[in-house]
């Protein structure tokens, strides 16, 4: 994402452009077009990939409310569209000064970041702030379906603040501080071991997003009747697998806006990171349906969409680095991941309702882990040498990753426990059983999803 690391392609055109009369290298007057428009190529480009990335919102707001029961249906969408705009202001104000200001021992920003853009007119650096934005609002937005259906709404903006103005950006700058300027580099991209691989943000986003989900349904304590006296799980069925299947197919859609955008250049590689992208997400559905199938005896829907999901997590960090055939393994993994994390949540009596944890964290941890074993750099000629084990890298790249994953665990966890609790004891964090019951549409916002349109049975 900065823009000084893929101008390659720019030099490369501007080098073996020709003037017309004699086969001359061109002036550099010509040179100095073709590097503008590779600029404006790379804005474009990276524009179109925030708004496909901005639509997510839209996928995650139909998976959470289809998996959900039909009186909780305005809360869901209420707090998908609040903690975007909640976020966008939080992040522009404080949160990209920390994760993109000049860096303190690579951990975080200590500088004006905004003065740095509004002294430079170029055009590039709002593109880069509005795309860097559109994936802040991604990681909070990820904790939603883990908390659903028994949340303060006034607790859920407290929450949506936090994460945007502190947790994400400054775990942020560990991986990707560099992608703005070299000043603000964060520790993890310089281990000993080897950069932290994480490209697109199976840990910085998706990790992050899932051990706060995880940390949220811990203190929340489960949904009323989820769990029968006898301690065995009741399924509580969401009300709307259409719009729920509706919001997979949205958020895959935007995949092709947060992995190949990730490139923040208009150049050849986008094509073959959608390819990737694509392959993993394919490959978790069809072994999510398998493994639920197997494990089940029928093919079921919820879980096959969460191994869609799950493929597109898992492939998010190594997207750029990891072969066709690679992108198919890790998906395939993902999807079997998915399932048996799902059930063993709910085993554990962690009442996650639309399993953003499975999907988000144990699919962010094991895509961060799978660049340490898939990442073929030497054989997509993107260097002298392979970093994956199963490519002749060693563990290296492996140790990396593992340094990577704990930390954000550590982190993302440990600060999310910490500041649920704090919301809990101090403005509250869960509605009273009677509000629960009659459900947060009537009772927090005084809208009825489906006003005049649905029947449902108080559990």
């Amino acid at each position: 994402m900065d823009l000084r690391k893929y101008m390659m392609a720019a030099g490369l055109l501007a080098g073996v452009a020709l003037c017309a009369d004699g086969g001359e290298v061109a002036s550099p007057a010509t040179l100095k077009d073709v590097e503008a428009l590779q600029l404006n190529l790379n804005i474009v480009w990276t524009l179109l990939a925030g708004v496909l990335v901005f639509f997510m919102q839209a996928g995650f707001a139909m998976v959470e409310t289809g998996f959900t029961r039909a009186k909780n249906a305005a809360n869901i969408m209420m707090k998908n569209i609040m903690d975007f705009a909640v976020g966008t202001v939080s992040y522009f104000l404080i949160g990209s000064a920390l994760m993109f200001g000049t860096s303190a021992a690579g951990f975080i920003g200590t500088d004006g970041f905004l003065m740095r853009v509004f002294g430079d007119p170029a055009d590039w650096n709002w593109t880069f702030m509005f795309f860097q934005t559109m994936f802040c609002a991604t990681a909070a937005t990820i904790v939603s379906g883990a908390v659903a259906e028994r949340t303060q709404f006034r607790a859920y903006l407290v929450y949506s603040m936090l994460v945007s103005v502190l947790i994400y950006p400054i775990s942020g700058k560990w991986a990707w501080g560099s992608l703005f300027a070299e000043t603000s580099a964060g520790w993890l991209e310089s281990l000993p071991t080897g950069a932290f691989c994480d490209f697109a943000g199976s840990s910085v986003v998706h990790s992050v997003g899932g051990w706060i989900a995880l940390a949220g349904a811990l203190v929340l304590g489960p949904r009323i009747g989820k769990y029968k006296p006898d301690g065995k799980p009741r399924a509580i069925l969401g009300h709307n697998l259409v719009i729920a299947t509706l919001g997979v197919l949205i958020l895959w859609v935007g995949w092709f806006g947060f992995n190949p955008g990730s490139t923040t250049s208009g150049i050849g590689d986008i094509g073959r990171i959608a390819m990737t992208t694509n392959l993993a997400a394919a490959a978790g559905t069809i072994a999510a349906l398998a493994t639920a199938w197997l494990l089940l005896g029928k093919p079921d829907l919820s879980m096959t969409l969460n191994g869609s999901l799950a493929g597109l997590v898992a492939v998010t960090a190594g997207c750029n680095s990891v072969t066709p055939i690679g992108a198919l393994i890790i998906g395939a993994i993902g999807g079997v991941l998915v399932v048996l994390s799902v059930l063993a949540f709910d085993r554990l009596h962690v009442d996650d309702p639309v399993g953003a944890v499975s999907v988000h964290a144990v699919n962010g941890l094991w895509g961060t882990l799978a660049c340490g074993l898939f990442n073929a750099e030497a054989v997509l000629k993107m260097g002298d040498a392979s970093t994956g084990l199963f490519y002749g890298g060693g563990f290296g790249q492996l140790m990396s990753q593992g340094i990577g994953a704990l930390s954000y665990f550590v982190w993302a966890f440990g600060l999310g426990i910490l500041m649920f609790t704090v919301i809990k004891k101090t403005i509250g964090l869960r509605v009273s059983a009677d509000e629960e019951l009659k459900g947060l549409d009537i009772t927090e916002h005084g809208n009825d999803a489906y006003a005049g349109f649905q029947i449902f049975i108080n559990e």
